[in-house]
């Protein structure tokens, strides 16, 4: 895939992430809330922004990560993102991040939503997967309301500022898609 579609949902765009949004990008992601139950670091500093940037850039050219900035149809500004990354097997592990002021909106159960169709529909992926640390119980709601099965306990799974976290698994197959 040459550019990385635009996709409209509802009330989202999801679209390539661009230089201008490293303001944004910097100002939600440095946020202790979001950094204790993602793998962002905090503090959060523009080097960390444009290593994104780029790397959404590079995924894009290989074919290995398509990640979308979130933004909402009423205004252009960034308000998260959301990724796939291919794995072996046409497998993708999605992941997600909403700024706080947009939580609790169903802004990330909606680009969820478009992100699981691009994937089956558009790279004909045959298993999405996601997960989340134990203490964000929010993002396994995000994906119970995709229809989205829990599979795994990873317990211990990932080291962050010298803590081991234990993350909750789920999946959806290309069958469990088509017939949900």
């Amino acid at each position: 895939m040459k550019n990385l579609p635009q996709i409209k949902t509802n009330r989202l765009i999801l679209r390539e992430l661009v230089a201008t949004d490293i303001p944004k990008i910097v100002e939600y992601a440095n946020n202790k809330k979001i950094s204790d139950t993602t793998t962002l670091p905090f503090p959060y500093q523009e080097k960390d922004a444009i290593f994104w940037l780029n790397m959404a850039h590079q995924g894009l050219k290989k074919g290995s990560n398509y990640i979308f900035a979130i933004n909402l149809k009423s205004d252009p500004a960034f308000i998260g993102g959301i990724s796939l990354t291919i794995e072996p097997y046409s497998r993708a592990l999605i992941g997600y991040w909403i700024a706080e002021p947009f939580w609790n909106l169903g802004y990330a159960t909606e680009a969820t939503t478009a992100i699981i169709k691009f994937g089956f529909e558009t790279l004909n992926l045959h298993k999405i997967y996601s997960n989340h640390m134990e203490q964000n119980p929010s993002s396994g709601k995000v994906m119970i309301k995709n229809g989205m099965i829990k599979e795994a306990e990873l317990k211990d799974h990932i080291s962050k500022d010298g803590n081991y976290h234990t993350l909750i698994q789920y999946r959806l197959t290309k069958n469990e898609y088509e017939n949900r």
